[in-house]
């Protein structure tokens, strides 16, 4: 299915065994553990879910702890959890069934950036401290937690495990090392700090200490990252609507690019992407938001759909929220 065939993936169809009572509008994140169970964060009801590998339901939490604005869920190398939730301007920290172990940010309050909600993103004056409304959390492999901050800020933030902020960068603006909607980050094994700048169509890159080291630029409106052990990375790719304007490329004239996920080899060659206006045909993307992958290379994307296109009556009220992808092919040599 990939148009880049190097790797192959197909859409395993009614993977998610959905229980009775449950709903999702939205995914917002998904992310797996050492056993690959995989734990996704909705909104609509928000809460955080958890299903073994065949996609039978394991167990929820999170009810009545999150806003309907979560955003991001991740794992760090100790098995705990991580969620961001960009409503009330928290990350937290939980063990794998729930119970609650710090929280970064005071919930409710918002850093003064000049960020103006009903104006949008693009009302962000000046950089601030964390946080204000943060969008993605990244472990590093000594427990540094590195936040990006987000839709009403222009920074990276990094923490010490036990929740110490060690230092902050980044400014509003498209040059290096600036940022429009840093939407989601990844620390990877070698020390490098992956940033999904996505009003600017970009990947950029950093040391642990915030040095910028360079970027890619051929991605689009990237919203989620992930590495893999073969240092492979996966980026969910918003969709441009004719109207929009992109920060770097201007304002799309004429046709929809649609949403669509990538893999990129280390030195970021396309290995796989795909993606097409068909957006709601198993395998294709309505509003891919955040990727993982498993053990086995199996791929997870999760989707807003109802908060980017749903409300708006551009897709039907059916249309998918999270799809696993069956990786097909063996591992690079």
């Amino acid at each position: 299915m990939a148009i880049v065939d190097k790797l192959r993936y197909e859409v395993l169809e009614g993977w998610e065994q959905l229980p009775e009572g449950f709903k999702h509008l939205d995914v917002v994140g998904a992310a797996v553990d050492a056993n690959d169970r995989v734990y996704i964060i909705t909104r609509s009801d928000s809460r955080v879910m958890v299903y073994e590998r065949d996609g039978s339901f394991v167990t929820a939490w999170g009810e009545g702890v999150f806003t309907p604005r979560t955003h991001c869920i991740r794992f760090g190398p100790d098995g705990s959890v991580y969620t961001v939730d960009d409503g009330d301007h928290t990350v937290r920290k939980f063990t794998p069934d729930g119970k609650p172990l710090m929280i970064l940010g005071t919930p409710g309050v918002a850093s003064d950036t000049g960020y103006d909600k009903s104006k949008g993103t693009s009302s962000v004056a000046h950089s601030g401290p964390p946080f204000n409304r943060p969008t993605g959390v990244a472990i590093a492999p000594n427990g540094d937690l590195y936040v990006s901050d987000g839709y009403g800020n222009a920074r990276v933030h990094r923490f010490s495990a036990d929740g110490k902020l060690i230092q902050t960068w980044g400014e509003p603006g498209t040059g290096p090392g600036e940022f429009h909607v840093p939407h989601d980050i990844w620390v990877t094994g070698e020390g490098k700090v992956l940033v999904a700048d996505r009003e600017n169509d970009r990947i950029q890159f950093f040391s642990l200490e915030g040095e910028y080291l360079g970027q890619w630029t051929d991605v689009q409106r990237p919203t989620g990252l992930y590495v893999d052990r073969e240092g492979l990375v996966y980026v969910s790719e918003l969709w441009w609507r004719v109207g929009d304007r992109s920060y770097t490329h201007g304002r799309i004239e004429e046709d929809n690019r649609p949403g669509r996920v990538s893999v990129l080899a280390p030195d970021g060659a396309i290995l796989a992407r795909w993606g097409s206006n068909d957006r709601c045909a198993p395998g294709q993307f309505c509003a891919p938001h955040g990727i993982c992958v498993d053990s086995r290379g199996d791929l997870y994307v999760a989707e807003v759909t109802y908060t980017f296109a749903g409300k708006r009556g551009l897709v039907p009220p059916d249309c998918h929220t999270l799809q696993k992808f069956a990786r097909v092919t063996a591992a690079l040599a």
